[in-house]
C-alpha cells in the first residue's frame, strides 16, 4: 500500500473545519473548500480530525512526535534552532529498515532530522518569514511530478499552507495508480494570532488531520467507530468530525504501512483512522488458526484486535525498559496499576481467539454475537491499558507539577519576607527605605508600569475606538505625572532641591533594567583548561566554577567583609570593634543574601507564568538555572563566611 502525506505548517484545526462549528466566524475560516467538499461528499472515507498535539509544539518536537510516537521534553526546544539527527527508534527507520522507499519534499527540518532516511529529497528553508513562497513553490515543482510516477511508497510533502488534492483525486480512480493511496493532510502545531507556538494554548495544540481514501469501508465498519460531532457546512452538507492525540499518530501509520511500531511509542492505533484504510478491512484474509471472519465487521474488529495486540506488548516492552535504567521512574502505585491491566488484557486474548473459531455445537447467530463481543471486550481493554499508560507518561514528562511549583514558590516568597523583615528591625535597613525616597520611587514604578501596558495597548489594533481607556481623564492625567517625574531630574537645580535621593529611582531602575536579561551567555569551558594540558575533572570543573561564579557570587561575598571594617574603622574603643564588625558583617551578609533572592524569586516567578511559552525553556532557562545555583552558592558562601569571621 503506498502511503502520501502532506504536512502544513500551523495548521490549525479551525482552518479546516466549517465555521459553522465555531460560535463565532473568523476571516481565516472556510477557506480550504476542497478538504470541506471532500468530508462532506465522501463522508464514509474522508474525513477531518482535530489532532491535539502535546507542549512543546515548535516544529522539531512535533516531528519527532510525530515519527517516535513519544512525548518530547521541553528541553528539546533548545535544539529548535539546530536540529540534530534523531537517534530514538522512528517510522522513517523502521521504512527504511523495511524496504519502504521514502521521497521527501518541503521543509528542510526533515532532512536535519533525517539525513540519510530518503531516496529522494528537495528541502527549502523555512525559517524566513518574509518569504511565504518559495517552500510552496518549491513542493509543487516536484510533488506533481511525483504523483505520477511509481518509486515511491511513503511521499512527504512538507507545505507551508498550500494544497494540492484535486491532483491526486484525479489519480485514485480504481485501476489508478494510487488506487490504494491513503491521504493524509496535517499539521504538526496550531499558532496564536501573534504566530506563537509553544503549547501554552488552545490554538497551539488544535492542530488538524484529514485523511482520505479513495475506497470506502462497507457500513458494517463503519458502524463500531465512535460517534462524532457532526453539523452542517456553508452549502447545508452534513460534515462530521472526530479527535485524535497525535500522540497516537506513529502508530497509526506503522499498522497502516505494516512495519514494526517505534521502540519508544506510546500512542495508541487510532481506530477510525485505521479503518479508513482498504486493506484493515478486506474480510479476504483467514482469521487465525485458519478460522474464517464471518463478516466485514467482525474481520475488521479481529485486524483491529491484532494491530492493538502487538501495539500494547510494545508499549509494555518500553516500560519495563524505561522502568529498568531510568533514575526516577513512575510512580510505583501508577505503574503497578498499568501492569494489572496489560496482564488482563493479555489473559483474556487467549479466550477471545478461541471465542472467534465457531465450535460443532456452536450456532451461527449466536456465535457471531458471542465472538463480535468478545472482540470489543479485548479491543476496550487494550485501549484502557494504552490510555493509562499515556496519561501516567503526559504527568511526568510533559506536565508541570503545579501543586510542587506552587508550594516552592510560596516557600521562596516566605523567605524572602521573612529576611526582610529580620533586616527591617536594623536602623541601617530603615534609613535605607527613607520614607521620603520610597513614596516618589513608588509612584514613579507604578507609573511606568502604566505606561509599559499602555503602550502594549495603544499599539493593539484591539483598542481602538471611543471606549479606549487612552480617551479617559484619570489616564491622560497619570500621562502628564509621569512625565514630570521622568523629566523632573533634568532640571539644573532639582539636586539642590531633593539631594542625591532624588535621582535614586532612576538609577535604580536603570540597573535592574541591565540586570535581568532573559539569556544566559553559556559556560566558557575554554576557561577550565587554562594551564593545563590534561582534563581532571575535579580540576576543571572547579576552574570552570570560578570563572562561572568568581565575579558575580564569589568575589562579592569574600569582599563584604572588607567593606564592613572600612565603614567602622573608627571606632573609638578596639574592645568593641570586633562585635561591632561582626554584627554588621552579618546584616550586610543578609542584605547581600537578601538582592540575591530577590532576584531568584522574580526569575522564578517568570519561568513560572510563562512556562508553556516557546522560548522559555530555549532561552531563559539557561537564566533560570544560573540564578538558582547562584542563589545556593551565596547562601554557602555566607554561611561559611559568617562561621570563620565570627
Amino acid at each position: 500500500m503506498s502511503d502520501f502525506e502532506q504536512f502544513m505548517l500551523s495548521y490549525r484545526f479551525d482552518f479546516v473545519a466549517p465555521s459553522t462549528f465555531f460560535e463565532e466566524k473568523q476571516p481565516w475560516m472556510d477557506k480550504l473548500q476542497v478538504l470541506q467538499k471532500l468530508a462532506a461528499d465522501e463522508k464514509n472515507s474522508a474525513r477531518i480530525f482535530k489532532a491535539l498535539a502535546d507542549p512543546p509544539t515548535t516544529s522539531l518536537q512535533r516531528l519527532k512526535a510525530l515519527t517516535t510516537g513519544g512525548l518530547p521534553t521541553f528541553i528539546d526546544v533548545g535544539n529548535s534552532f539546530g536540529a540534530p539527527a534523531i537517534v530514538e527508534d522512528n517510522i522513517m527507520h523502521q521504512l527504511v529498515k523495511n524496504g519502504k522507499r521514502v521521497v521527501m519534499m518541503g521543509d528542510d527540518t526533515w532532512t536535519q532530522l533525517y539525513p540519510e532516511h530518503f531516496n529522494k529529497s528537495f528541502p527549502y528553508p523555512s525559517f524566513n518569514v518574509k518569504d511565504l513562497d518559495t517552500v510552496d513553490n518549491g513542493v509543487i515543482e516536484h510533488l506533481l511530478p511525483s504523483l505520477h510516477e511509481n518509486d515511491w511508497d511513503v511521499l512527504i510533502a512538507h507545505f507551508l499552507g498550500v494544497d494540492v488534492i484535486n491532483t491526486l483525486k484525479s489519480l485514485s480512480t480504481p485501476g489508478g495508480p494510487h488506487e490504494n493511496t491513503l491521504l493524509l493532510v496535517m499539521g504538526d502545531h496550531g499558532q496564536t494570532l501573534n504566530g506563537d507556538h509553544g503549547g501554552g494554548t488552545a490554538e497551539e495544540v488544535e492542530t488538524s488531520l484529514f485523511a482520505w481514501s479513495p475506497k470506502t469501508p462497507p457500513d458494517a465498519v463503519l458502524s463500531v467507530l465512535g460517534e462524532n460531532s457532526c453539523n452542517f457546512d456553508l452549502h447545508g452538507k452534513e460534515v462530521c468530525v472526530s479527535t485524535m492525540q497525535q500522540l497516537d499518530f506513529a502508530v497509526t501509520v506503522s499498522a497502516l504501512l505494516g512495519i514494526p511500531f517505534p521502540f519508544g511509542s506510546i500512542g495508541r492505533v487510532n481506530p477510525e483512522l485505521y479503518a479508513l484504510s482498504a486493506g484493515t478491512w478486506d474480510n479476504q484474509r483467514t482469521g487465525i488458526n485458519a478460522c474464517t471472519p464471518q463478516d466485514d465487521q467482525e474481520a475488521w474488529k479481529m485486524r483491529y484486535a491484532e494491530a492493538l495486540c502487538v501495539n500494547s506488548w510494545q508499549v509494555k516492552r518500553y516500560i519495563d525498559q524505561y522502568s529498568g535504567s531510568s533514575i526516577i521512574g513512575f510512580s510505583a502505585e501508577y505503574l503497578h496499576h498499568v501492569e494489572e491491566l496489560y496482564s488482563k488484557a493479555q489473559a483474556n486474548w487467549s479466550e477471545v481467539l478461541k471465542s472467534t473459531c465457531p465450535s460443532e455445537t456452536a450456532k451461527g447467530e449466536e456465535f457471531k454475537e458471542s465472538a463480535s463481543s468478545s472482540l470489543q471486550l479485548q479491543i476496550d481493554a487494550y485501549s484502557s491499558f494504552l490510555e493509562r499508560f499515556a496519561k501516567l507518561a503526559r504527568s511526568a514528562w510533559t506536565e508541570f507539577d503545579l501543586w510542587l511549583m506552587g508550594t516552592g514558590l510560596l516557600l521562596m516568597i516566605l523567605s524572602v519576607i521573612t529576611q526582610a523583615y529580620i533586616l527591617w528591625q536594623k536602623v541601617e535597613l530603615q534609613t535605607f527605605f527613607w520614607p521620603r525616597v520610597a513614596l516618589p520611587e513608588f509612584i514613579f514604578l507604578l507609573l511606568n508600569i502604566f505606561a509599559r501596558f499602555g503602550i502594549e495597548l495603544g499599539m493593539s489594533k484591539q483598542i481602538a475606538g471611543p471606549t479606549a481607556t487612552k480617551d479617559h481623564p484619570l489616564f491622560k492625567k497619570l500621562e502628564e505625572v509621569w512625565l514630570l517625574a521622568l523629566f523632573m531630574p533634568l532640571e539644573p537645580n532639582y539636586l539642590d532641591v531633593v539631594g542625591k535621593a532624588g535621582c535614586f529611582c532612576s538609577v535604580n531602575l536603570h540597573h535592574w533594567r541591565i540586570h535581568f536579561r532573559c539569556t544566559f551567555d553559556g559556560l566558557r569551558y575554554g576557561a577550565a583548561f587554562i594551564g593545563f594540558d590534561n582534563f581532571h575533572i575535579i580540576r576543571q570543573g572547579f576552574l570552570l566554577s570560578i570563572d562561572t561564579f568568581g565575579v558575580s557570587h564569589i568575589l562579592p561575598v569574600l569582599s563584604l567583609p572588607f567593606i564592613a571594617v572600612h565603614c567602622y574603622n573608627t571606632a573609638s574603643k578596639k574592645s568593641k570593634v570586633k562585635d561591632v564588625t561582626i554584627n554588621i558583617l552579618i546584616q550586610v551578609h543578609l542584605m547581600y543574601g537578601l538582592i540575591t533572592a530577590i532576584t531568584t524569586t522574580v526569575t522564578i516567578v517568570c519561568v513560572t507564568i510563562q512556562r508553556r511559552h516557546l522560548m522559555v525553556w530555549g532561552l531563559f532557562a539557561p537564566k533560570y538555572v544560573f540564578d538558582a545555583i547562584g542563589l545556593l552558592l551565596t547562601d554557602l558562601l555566607i554561611c561559611l563566611a559568617s562561621l570563620y569571621y565570627s
